[in-house]
Parts: C-alpha cells; sequence; structure tokens
C-alpha cells in the first residue's frame, strides 16, 4: 500500500472525525462566508453585528435559562422512565415556527402582510396551533408504539 492509499485514514486520524463530517464544516464555512459577503454588499454590517449580538445576549441570557428550567421541571416531573425527549422534540420544533413565523402568526405584520400579497394573516395562528397538535400528536404515537413493543 502506498501513501496515497492510506491518506484517508490519515485525515481520520489526525482531524479525529470521519471524512464526510470535515466536508460538511467546510461546506458551512462555504455558506457563512457567502453569506457575509452578502451582509458587506448590502452595507448592513453595523445592523447585523447588532442583531446578532443581540440575539446572542437574549438566546444566552434569557431563553436557555428558561428552557432549561422547563426541561428540568418536566424531568422532575415524570417519575418513571421519563418519555422526555418526546416532548422535547415537538415543543422544540413548535416554538422554531412560532420563533420563524411570529409577525404573520401573532399578526403583527397585518398590514405589510396584505400590502404584498392581498391575503391576511388570519389563518396562521390556527394553522400554527394545528402543526402544534400534530407534532405533539405524532410523538405520543411514536412513544405508544415504541412502548408497546418494548412489552
Amino acid at each position: 500500500m502506498g501513501p496515497r492509499a492510506r491518506l484517508p485514514g490519515a485525515v481520520v486520524n489526525r482531524y479525529g472525525a470521519p471524512a464526510w463530517h470535515l466536508a460538511a464544516l467546510i461546506v458551512c464555512y462555504a455558506v457563512a462566508l457567502y453569506v457575509f459577503t452578502r451582509i458587506i454588499s448590502a452595507g448592513i454590517v453595523l445592523g447585523f453585528v447588532v442583531w446578532f449580538a443581540g440575539a446572542v445576549i437574549l438566546h444566552d441570557f434569557i431563553v436557555l435559562p428558561l428552557y432549561s428550567l422547563a426541561d428540568t421541571g418536566l424531568q422532575r416531573g415524570l417519575r418513571r422512565r421519563p418519555p422526555v425527549n418526546y416532548v422535547r422534540v415537538p415543543a422544540a420544533l413548535s416554538v422554531l415556527l412560532l420563533l420563524i413565523w411570529f409577525p404573520l402568526i401573532l399578526r403583527s405584520s397585518e398590514y405589510y402582510y396584505r400590502a404584498a400579497t392581498g391575503l391576511s394573516t388570519e389563518p396562521y395562528l390556527l394553522r400554527w396551533v394545528l402543526v402544534t397538535c400534530a407534532l405533539f400528536a405524532g410523538s405520543a404515537i411514536v412513544y405508544a408504539v415504541r412502548r408497546r413493543s418494548r412489552r
């Protein structure tokens, strides 16, 4: 075996993770660099830095302690072998959807949305509630099936 045949193994040993991990990391850095070039070309660097710093502070000092506290309470509230992930996943997805679509769900952008599309933001709250119910129902079904199959 020549040195070229051993190269992937050497890369894995030196890097400490599989080669696909390194490739994914390079792709992520390339996307981040592209986004940063778009921010610079749009001339909104200061606004982006302020927004990003605010998001970091909001997450690390307010949101993280809140959901950590909620998770701890959930784990303590469930006595036997807690099915915590069956609650965490749908709750996290629901909150993520709310964070992404909150101007439409809470109808705070009704005027601009109607001006841009001619449609109302009224259905978004009901749709978000239905998606949240479907996420929790699906999680409950998966939990029930897995629990039943273990018996």
